[in-house]
C-alpha cells in the first residue's frame, strides 16, 4: 500500500511539472484547428492550479480494489485512445531544437521521420506536404500488444487524416485498432472544439473508456475519462504507459460497469464544473 500512495503521489507532482513546463516545445497538436499552427497549448495556468481533483487520484490502489462478484461473462472492454501527447509526441521537423532531439535520442526514444500531406495548398494548387519527427511514447509497443489481448482498441485523433493516418500506419503495423477516428468525427460543443463524443461507439457505455492527455476531449461523457500526462520529447524515461495506465486498463477490464470505478479515482465530474461547465453539458 506504501508503494500505491509512493506512485499516488509522485503521478500528481509529475503531471502539475508536465503541465507547467511542456510549453516551451512547438509540437504538434491534434486538439489545435488547422489555423492555429499546429503549436500545443498548455492548458491554462488555472487548470492546472485546479488539476488536483482528477490527479490526486490512488492509481496504483485499483491493485487493492474488489474484483465485482458474478461469474457471468462480460463483454470486451473498449479502450479509445488518443493520439498525440499520449502515444506519441510530433515535431515539424523544421522546428525540432537540435538538444531536444539530441536528448531524447542519446536517450534511446524510439523515433521517426514522417511525410504528411496537408489540406493546405501549395503554388498551382499542388498538395502541401509537410515533414514531420515523430517519437514513440516509451513503452507504446508492448503497451499497445498487451492491451490489445483484453480490449478492444480505437484510436480517436482530432488530428487530421492526412496528418494522423500515415502516423498510425507506422506504430500499428499489426492493425490493433479495429477502429480509427480523425477530425470530422469529433464536435463542436459550446464550451470546447474537437470533442470526442464517445456515444458514436455505442449507446451503453458501461465497458468503454477514453485515454487521452487533454481531458477537454471527453467532456460529453466525464464518467468514461482518463486524463493521461501528455508525453514530450522532453520526457524520454516517462513510464506512464506499462506502470500507470495498463494496469489500470487491466483492472478496469474486470469491471462489468467501468464508470462507477472511474468517478471514485478521477472525479472528473467535479473537476470539469471547476471549469464551468455544468452537468447540464455532459451526456452521460
Amino acid at each position: 500500500m506504501e508503494i500505491a500512495l509512493e506512485l499516488a503521489r509522485l503521478f500528481f507532482q509529475i503531471f502539475a511539472q508536465i503541465v507547467r513546463a511542456v510549453a516551451q516545445y512547438p509540437l504538434l497538436s491534434s486538439s489545435s484547428s488547422s489555423t492555429d499552427a499546429h503549436h500545443f497549448k498548455a492548458l491554462p495556468v488555472v487548470d492546472s492550479a485546479e488539476i488536483e481533483s482528477p490527479a490526486t487520484v490512488e492509481i496504483a490502489a485499483v491493485l487493492d480494489s474488489p474484483v465485482p462478484a458474478g461469474d457471468g461473462r462480460i463483454e470486451k472492454l473498449t479502450v479509445v485512445l488518443d493520439l498525440d501527447e499520449t502515444l506519441v509526441c510530433a515535431y515539424e521537423t523544421s522546428s525540432l531544437p537540435p538538444a531536444l532531439c539530441g536528448q531524447a535520442t542519446d536517450a534511446g526514444l524510439k523515433w521517426f521521420e514522417l511525410e504528411c500531406v496537408s489540406s493546405d495548398k501549395e503554388f498551382e494548387g499542388k498538395p502541401k506536404v509537410s515533414h514531420v519527427t515523430v517519437f514513440e511514447r516509451p513503452g507504446l509497443q508492448e503497451f499497445l500488444n498487451q492491451l490489445s489481448q483484453f480490449a478492444e482498441l480505437v484510436l480517436f485523433t482530432a488530428g487530421l487524416e492526412g496528418y494522423a493516418r500515415p502516423l498510425v500506419d507506422r506504430i500499428d503495423k499489426e492493425n490493433r485498432f479495429s477502429l480509427r477516428l480523425y477530425r470530422p468525427s469529433t464536435i463542436c460543443t459550446e464550451y470546447r472544439e474537437h470533442v470526442k463524443d464517445l456515444s458514436c461507439l455505442s449507446k451503453n457505455l458501461c465497458r468503454t473508456v477514453i485515454v487521452d492527455n487533454n481531458p477537454f476531449s471527453f467532456l460529453l461523457q466525464p464518467l468514461n475519462g482518463i486524463p493521461c500526462i501528455p508525453f514530450s520529447a522532453g520526457q524520454p524515461h516517462d513510464t506512464q504507459l506499462l506502470d500507470v495506465l495498463l494496469p489500470l486498463l487491466k483492472h478496469l477490464s474486470l469491471q462489468n460497469d467501468v464508470r462507477p470505478f472511474l468517478y471514485d479515482r478521477f472525479r472528473m465530474p467535479e473537476w470539469f464544473q471547476k471549469q464551468g461547465i455544468p452537468a447540464s453539458g455532459w451526456s452521460v
